[in-house]
């Protein structure tokens, strides 16, 4: 019993990991967006970052279908309810950015450092446990 929890804690923390190696993909055009919008287009932080986030989401969809979750679902189940959980993810993104920079006074690299935090853990539970869950048999064999 301890053995086969030791198995699934250890699963879990792996696929974490791959998942935020996937992340830093993301959160790398994310962060070029907000460098770009604020430095050379006059963007604010917050849509810059809005806008970083949409395009971080694509590659981690690829990556994250392909090699964290190795998932076998169909593109229009898998993306349908992967894009949910990024566009409440997306949300609270832009909210707490607004919160952090505009209401706060925050620079805006720390308030994205914290807010990519809090985004990563939303989007990887999200992620697991529904976007990329894989059915499994009820043990009546349903």
């Amino acid at each position: 019993m301890i053995d086969r929890l030791y198995r699934q804690h250890q699963a879990l923390v792996d696929q974490f990991l791959r998942f935020a190696m996937v992340g830093l993909c993301g959160t790398g055009m994310q962060y070029f967006c907000l460098w770009l919008g604020t430095a050379l287009l006059g963007a604010s932080a917050v849509h810059a970052s809005a806008v970083g986030y949409v395009f971080g989401s694509l590659v981690n969809y690829w990556l994250n279908y392909l090699f964290t979750f190795k998932s076998e679902k169909s593109h229009l189940d898998a993306a349908s309810r992967y894009y949910t959980v990024v566009g409440i993810g997306w949300c609270i993104n832009t909210g707490l950015m607004k919160l952090f920079v505009d209401v706060l006074l925050w620079p805006k690299w720390p308030a994205q450092l914290l807010t990519t935090g809090i985004g990563l853990l939303w989007n990887f539970g999200g992620s697991r446990w529904w976007a990329f869950r894989h059915r499994t048999a009820s043990p009546r064999g349903d």
